[in-house]
């Protein structure tokens, strides 16, 4: 299976979201996700893994901020504070939850 980015992009830009649920598979959940000048987002019961599709900024997760840019991979515990700041205009993600409600054991 293949999903293209700029196919999921348009499908989001038809809808009021900034998000859109792509692909769904046992616990595996990808979405597509671009908010607009603000990530208002709150902590999610599982683990998740961001892929960011385009675009730059800051992403903050559990008290730590760092840069992020396209092509960057970024992990967010279960129930974790996090959220982009300061990002650009052409901001995307790729959002894929996956495991057990409250997340993997280490």
């Amino acid at each position: 299976m293949k999903i293209e980015k700029q196919e999921a992009l348009e499908r989001l830009s038809k809808i009021e979201s900034p998000f859109l649920t792509v692909f769904k598979h046992g616990t595996l959940s990808t979405e597509v996700y671009k908010p607009e000048k603000v990530d208002l987002q709150k902590p999610h019961t599982r683990d998740e893994v961001y892929v960011v599709i385009s675009g730059s900024g800051i992403f903050y997760n559990d008290g730590t901020r760092t840069s992020f840019s396209t092509g960057d991979f970024l992990f967010v515990k279960a129930g974790l504070e996090h959220r982009f700041e300061d990002f650009t205009d052409d901001f995307s993600t790729w959002v894929i939850f996956y495991g057990p409600e409250g997340g993997e054991k280490e």
